[in-house]
């Protein structure tokens, strides 16, 4: 019988469906290992973490704080963007040139916004290749190859320009109504956009990537679909997806607001994990839409935007006062301004980056405990969270952790599993 942790024997990817990462892997056990593992949670984390060789926990530290400089980068060449399009007052002259084409306000500024959406793709491509295709094959999780992976970036290109010309003409019509107010009604636009994406993104635009279908496994499907029904979310049906198509990675989500739910699972955890490890998975992704964190989180971005809105009144109007005539831009509500105001924005973004890692890392840790009372496999939380291992780093500073982790840490979450199974008196 297969342990909980180990992977299903196999002879190679394509006779198994199983994708692996060639540069990962975690010292196998057996359930005869777990069960002498001692009742003290720091024994039992730290016998768990030495399962971790030594140069797959070096490359795993490598990716992710790769990851931080990818963020600065990021940063700072979104800022290099907007001085470009507003540099020669290439920013006036297209609003100039969506004018004449489009003629009426609201086409004018959506067709601004395709354009400006076009603009920054094109101008940080090479960023994304080598962050998207580029990293992600050099460390064994990306599966791949550059056409279809560019075909993919084509889609979502597609996709970002469409959402980008609607929520710029959205956004510019409140702006020139509102007045003094822009900042407010923009806060009040901005989160009901961003509710909008939430319904429509699972249901349109995932589907665009993946191929999502029921899962066969019937023991996995009778198992979340009992967790699920315990708790009381909305479901009938477990879906899986090809994402194995793309990454070596494993995931799962539960979508839905305003009563739906759809529980989805990825090919790769699928064939990867055991069922205790599924179970402890979905357990915690059902923790999620129980607990309402979507809610949570929209509330909670609400905020942030309020925040992020008035930061940019005071900043616009001391910007504009003293660049606007030079680069042609006649004031907030002038959707030639968007690339100022994108760059105020991701100003305040960046630097309100360890509040919303916190928030975020909150409640995933809600969830893990969550999990832990519903499922009850505190062996298979800390099988699944070795695996994570393969794209995060396990074991961080607690200043580190705090900065830039929007996940637990591997050592804070098996330490949890651990301390939930010392307290349980569970083998």
């Amino acid at each position: 019988m297969q342990a909980a942790g180990e992977a299903p024997a196999q002879a190679g990817p394509a006779a198994s469906g199983v994708v692996t990462n060639p540069q990962f892997h975690i010292v196998p056990v057996d359930d005869a290992w777990r069960a002498g593992l001692p009742r003290d949670a720091d024994a039992a984390t730290r016998a768990y973490l030495a399962r971790l060789p030594a140069e797959v926990t070096a490359r795993a530290d490598a990716y992710f704080e790769g990851g931080y400089w990818l963020q600065l980068w990021n940063f700072l060449l979104g800022l290099a963007v907007s001085a470009v399009l507003l540099g020669g007052r290439r920013s006036a002259r297209l609003r100039d040139w969506a004018q004449r084409v489009a003629r009426r306000p609201l086409l004018r500024d959506g067709l601004y916004g395709a354009c400006f959406s076009v603009a920054g793709w094109v101008l940080t491509l090479p960023l994304t290749v080598y962050q998207g295709f580029v990293r992600e094959h050099a460390y064994g999780m990306a599966t791949q190859g550059f056409g279809a992976w560019f075909g993919e970036q084509l889609i979502g290109l597609a996709v970002g320009t469409l959402v980008t010309a609607l929520a710029v003409a959205a956004l510019y019509a409140v702006f020139r109504r509102s007045g003094e107010r822009w900042w407010l009604w923009g806060t009040v636009t901005a989160t009901a956009l961003m509710v909008l994406v939430l319904m429509v993104y699972p249901v349109w635009v995932d589907p665009l990537f993946n191929t999502y279908k029921p899962v066969e496994n019937g023991e996995v499907r009778a198992a979340v679909l009992a967790m699920a029904r315990a708790d009381g979310v909305p479901v009938e049906n477990v879906y899986e997806f090809d994402a194995s198509r793309q990454t070596t990675r494993v995931s799962a989500n539960v979508s839905g607001i305003f009563g739906s739910a759809a529980v989805r699972l990825n090919d790769n955890l699928l064939r990867r994990t055991s069922l205790p490890e599924i179970r402890a998975v979905m357990a915690h992704e059902l923790g999620h839409y129980v607990l309402n964190h979507i809610y949570k989180m929209l509330a909670f971005f609400a905020l942030i935007l309020l925040a992020g809105f008035l930061f940019a009144q005071w900043a616009m109007q001391r910007l504009l006062a003293r660049h606007g005539e030079r680069l042609g831009l006649h004031g907030v509500a002038d959707v030639a301004s968007l690339p100022l105001l994108s760059a105020v924005f991701a100003v305040f973004m960046f630097l309100a980056t360890p509040a919303t890692n916190t928030l975020v890392r909150t409640q995933e840790v809600e969830a893990d405990r969550f999990g832990l009372n519903l499922a009850r496999e505190p062996h298979g939380v800390a099988e699944a969270v070795l695996k994570l291992t393969e794209y995060r780093k396990p074991d961080p500073g607690p200043i580190e952790e705090a900065l830039f982790f929007d996940h637990p840490s591997t050592r804070f979450r098996v330490h949890d599993a651990m301390r939930w199974r010392e307290a349980m008196g569970t083998p």
